[in-house]
């Protein structure tokens, strides 16, 4: 499936080895998250699985197989958008990942990262040692619709409107793209009004509780405070589906603990391992 999107194994420097074996290779990598050295030989050179991995992180393959993936999912109705999930997961990074050094200004269009791509690497320090937190959104079915990086002390409520932006769904027959499923659920964290006012501006209706705090604000307000927020129970049962999300992801070694110093090559490493569990199913 990823083969008719990935670059032609031609051009400037000779002709490429096949990408099926580089694409074992990473794959193998990701999922065992082993140094990468000590890549097995079936995979060919170290270098070359590497370097052509990193190729693909900042240029933008990566990021393009999944659209397709989804494309093909919602044409075929395999893409459960009655009710989608927000949510996020803090993840150690190895002490290897730090000290990348901060690349060099270039002018805008020779450009080549994600706009993802953070100076500070997208790491962050806790009471536990360099941490990152990936946010992401997914469907019914148990599988991320888009993802994004942060350190690790970032907050969830800033970036649960870029996570759900990020959904997008071609239509191969014609039409715009998705990117706006039915219902939304989450926590508490996601709460804010800044949240609940850009779900009801997309007409998403959503499940999220409200914090004790805010209730017991609201409720010493009076009626000045408005109406309290709704809240099916039965349907927040959902939310378990993104948690199950989240720890399909973290069975990937390379992707509950990070060791590369760059934020696009980690981004990514997260990518082709939702490419994985697409393909799975």
């Amino acid at each position: 499936m990823p083969e008719p999107h990935l670059p032609v194994p031609g051009g400037r420097g000779g002709w490429w080895n096949g990408h099926r074996t580089v694409l074992k290779g990473v794959l193998f990598r990701i999922r065992t998250g082993v140094p990468w050295r000590d890549l097995p030989e079936r995979y060919d050179s170290w270098e070359t699985v590497y370097e052509r991995h990193r190729r693909w992180s900042a240029d933008g393959t990566w990021s393009r197989i999944p659209q397709a993936v989804h494309a093909d999912a919602d044409l075929a109705g395999r893409i459960a958008w009655s009710t989608a999930g927000v949510g996020s997961t803090s993840c150690r990074a190895h002490q290897h990942a730090a000290g990348a050094r901060k690349a060099a200004p270039r002018a805008p269009k020779k450009r080549t990262t994600p706009r993802h791509h953070r100076p500070d690497e997208g790491l962050g320090r806790s009471r536990g040692g360099l941490t990152r937190k990936i946010h992401l959104a997914g469907e019914g079915g148990c599988r991320p619709m888009s993802l994004l990086i942060t350190p690790g002390q970032w907050g969830d409520t800033p970036q649960m409107v870029e996570a759900l932006d990020r959904i997008r769904a071609p239509r191969p027959l014609g039409g715009r793209p998705r990117t706006r499923p039915d219902h939304v659920c989450g926590d508490k964290a996601y709460g804010s009004r800044r949240n609940r006012r850009h779900l009801r501006r997309r007409y998403i209706r959503h499940t999220i509780p409200e914090p004790k705090d805010r209730r017991a604000n609201r409720r010493r307000r009076g009626c000045v405070a408005g109406r309290p927020v709704g809240f099916d129970r039965d349907r927040y049962r959902c939310r378990n589906e993104i948690e199950r999300t989240v720890n399909r992801m973290k069975n990937f070694g390379a992707v509950a603990t990070r060791y590369g110093k760059r934020a696009y090559v980690f981004h990514g490493t997260i990518t082709a391992a939702t490419i994985r569990l697409w393909l799975r199913q």
